[in-house]
């Protein structure tokens, strides 16, 4: 189960940074939408967008699944991820298609951003229940909780909400990045299915002859 957990977190760096690049792809698609670029290369760069979208967020539920499966317990960060996933596969559809969505979907709405932001760092903070109490543990998810508060500044830069969702991709890519070094240091451990359990025992002498 520690391999599984091993492909789980290559899988979601793999993941994470898909959509990356999807975003980047998602920028260039809006910047060159309001161009005289020609439809050929519009339709193109959407296309290469979806796959690479779909291809990310196949990839994180992969890594979603392999970590629901090969972790033992810790049920907030598992079920806070997989919503979290839900959430991002849902604002990146608006994100390119704005068209269809715009009756209900503002990419530049204030309150969009700080929702988004609040709930994107509260998944990222349960993280720290996989191994809780390292201190060196905990100040990476910190680190990665504070990308993504800088993402809010992307509102007030006027950007599109892609800009938080980058602040993401780039937090949880991090994320897994610093989880994976920091197993394979033995720095933290993860209670996989499989393994002996991390037990304390307590014993009394004080009946005893």
């Amino acid at each position: 189960m520690q391999a599984k957990l091993s492909r789980a977190l290559t899988l979601g760096i793999i993941g994470n940074g898909l959509f990356l690049l999807f975003l980047l792809l998602s920028l260039f698609y809006h910047y060159i939408f309001n161009t005289s670029a020609p439809d050929i290369i519009v339709k193109l760069i959407e296309i290469i967008a979806y796959f690479v979208e779909v291809g990310g967020f196949t990839v994180l539920v992969i890594a979603d699944y392999f970590i629901c499966s090969a972790v033992r317990m810790r049920k907030a960060p598992k079920i806070a991820f997989s919503l979290y996933l839900v959430m991002e596969a849902f604002l990146m559809f608006c994100e390119l298609n704005g068209m269809m969505v715009q009756s209900f979907y503002a990419p530049y709405s204030l309150a969009l951003y700080i929702v988004h932001v609040l709930a994107s760092s509260a998944v990222c903070f349960t993280f720290v229940y996989f191994d809780p109490y390292k201190k060196a543990f905990e100040l990476l998810v910190i680190g990665c909780v504070f990308i993504i508060l800088l993402g809010l500044i992307g509102n007030y830069m006027d950007k599109r909400i892609y800009f938080s969702i980058i602040a993401n991709a780039l937090s949880f890519l991090v994320m897994f990045a610093g989880m994976k070094i920091m197993i394979k240091r033995e720095i933290i451990e993860i209670d996989c299915h499989g393994d002996r359990a991390r037990e304390v025992r307590y014993k009394s002498g004080f009946f005893e002859d």
